[in-house]
């Protein structure tokens, strides 16, 4: 994949998939603008290992109101952005039972970050790209197969939010390819990070049910990212791509 001249802002960058797809992307010849939430220290760990191609690091809180804009301006001062990947994702537990405080908590949290927030950024993206003409943009949403299937009685914020990410893709999708504005969704099973199941019962549960054997690796996520920002088939606009190892197929 070639990806000179654009520049790319990856949210959630500081690990995990982000970091991966900062990498790929950079690797592949685009300028990178990496987005963290807390942790700033490992944000500059992956910029550094990228080196030149990383342009920036940029804070910002995404459970915040606002966020969304204040971080796309303060990413746009290192130059004009011509994708945007919005990884960034948070999966706080919203149970049934439980307080009614801590479930409102639960759903307010997953619905800023999940949701809210890369609508956000998205219609910042839209507003840019729009301002270069004919060279449009992409946009490309990291959801999950919790937003298509469902997920279990303690994380349906999270599948919610994450469904309403995979509608809000082929919304813009359909409204503005014919400006050359593409968007993609990739829809994730359990992928071996630091938020996977680390052993027992969790994790033999979450492999059972992939036919593959095994989770995703961020590396496979971050080609397939790679991969659609290319150019190579921008008739694929609007659709999802299932990465679960056979878990889900439609």
């Amino acid at each position: 994949m070639q990806l000179k001249n654009q520049t790319i802002l990856v949210t959630g960058a500081s690990r995990g998939v982000g970091a991966a797809i900062a990498r790929q992307c950079a690797q592949d010849g685009a300028k990178v603008i990496l987005h963290y939430g807390a942790n700033e220290a490992a944000a500059r760990t992956v910029q550094h290992s990228i080196g030149g191609n990383a342009l920036a690091c940029v804070g910002e809180d995404l459970r915040a109101a606002g966020a969304g804009a204040r971080l796309w301006d303060a990413a746009a001062q290192h130059g004009p952005i011509t994708a945007l990947v919005n990884n960034a994702g948070i999966d706080p537990a919203s149970p049934l039972d439980g307080p009614i405080e801590d479930w409102r908590a639960a759903w307010t949290a997953n619905l800023a970050v999940n949701l809210h927030a890369p609508a956000e950024l998205s219609r910042c993206a839209v507003s840019a790209f729009r301002s270069n003409g004919s060279s449009g943009g992409t946009i490309i949403n990291i959801t999950s197969r919790a937003g298509i299937r469902g997920d279990d009685a303690h994380h349906d914020a999270y599948a919610a939010a994450k469904g309403g990410l995979l509608a809000h893709t082929r919304t813009l999708a359909r409204a503005l390819a014919a400006e050359n504005i593409l968007c993609y969704a990739i829809a994730p099973g359990w992928i071996d990070t630091d938020m996977a199941p680390k052993g027992g019962d969790k994790l033999t549960h979450a492999l059972s049910e992939i036919p593959l054997g095994r989770m995703a690796a961020p590396g496979e996520i971050a080609k397939l990212t790679s991969f659609l920002l290319s150019g190579a088939c921008p008739s694929a606009t609007g659709a999802t791509f299932d990465v679960n190892g056979a878990s889900h197929v439609r």
